[in-house]
């Protein structure tokens, strides 16, 4: 595919003041899947920072053992993370990473949001998710990788949306190429680990809920109503739900975890 390792090193080495993850790079044309490769790379003695990069996989996997669609000319990016956190917490790591991502790139000039719980999304339609992968031993989390796919010049569904066909209808192409939007999408997961470990997850939530584009939005959920007002520590849905007495509404919250209600995209009428 022609990648540039030269440039995007530069470009990782630019965007940050010091090394938080210690990132090295293994690229790929095609692959299985990122996390795969990534998780046998591990097996024979990689390390956290480990990251694997390419712009095809041929087996990609998606949230819920879903299949994840990866054509050509897509970036499928997993990063290896050393994790001490509880095994109830992992869903922190994708609310870092969408986190990270989308900040770096409305730095830029993307306007991405998040939505939830680990889609990245512009113009209402789907850029692109994370899927994280955990080991277990003893309640805490001994290993993780991180997975992301970006549309960049892919084919993509109606609900979908790549970076290059968004481009072009901009008057200034804020990412000028697939090795920069690699080092934004790297740096974005930096930035969002850095600030789960060393601000905390309540600090991280608040700057993920500032670009939830779901807050506020009215939901259906076991024939109850209600609006989202948040997400939790652990990744769930906080939503008021609507119930009624003689005198006032009452509004109770009910959380739901992911992978239970899909909150969907609206099919593009473009």
């Amino acid at each position: 595919m022609g990648f540039d390792l030269q440039y995007l090193t530069a470009a990782l080495h630019s965007g940050r003041k010091y090394s938080y993850l210690p990132f090295s790079l293994h690229i790929f044309d095609s692959v299985t899947s990122t996390n795969q490769t990534l998780w046998n790379l591990l097996a024979q003695g990689g390390q956290p920072g480990c990251v694997v990069i390419a712009t095809q996989q041929t087996a990609g996997r998606g949230q819920w053992g879903r299949q994840w669609i990866s054509a050509n000319g897509g970036l499928y990016v997993s990063v290896a993370i050393n994790s001490k956190l509880e095994a109830t917490d992992s869903y922190q790591l994708t609310l870092a990473t969408a986190w990270g991502i989308a900040a770096q790139l409305r730095n830029c000039g993307v306007n991405v949001g998040i939505k939830w719980p680990n889609d990245l999304v512009l113009n209402s339609r789907k850029l692109g998710g994370i899927l994280t992968e955990t080991k277990v031993k003893g309640g805490k989390i001994t290993q993780a990788v991180i997975g992301v796919g970006i549309n960049w010049a892919n084919p993509v569904p109606e609900t979908g949306i790549n970076l290059e066909l968004w481009q072009a209808s901009q008057p200034v192409k804020p990412i000028s190429c697939l090795e920069m939007l690699t080092s934004k999408v790297l740096l974005g997961i930096e930035s969002g680990i850095e600030c789960l470990f060393e601000e905390g997850v309540n600090i991280l939530l608040s700057h993920y809920l500032d670009l939830l584009t779901n807050m506020g939005d009215r939901v259906h959920f076991n024939n109850l109503v209600g609006t989202i007002v948040g997400v939790t520590p652990q990744g769930n849905l906080r939503v008021n739900v609507e119930t009624y007495n003689t005198e006032k509404v009452i509004a109770p919250e009910i959380y739901i975890e992911p992978g239970t209600i899909s909150l969907g995209y609206q099919k593009s009428s473009v």
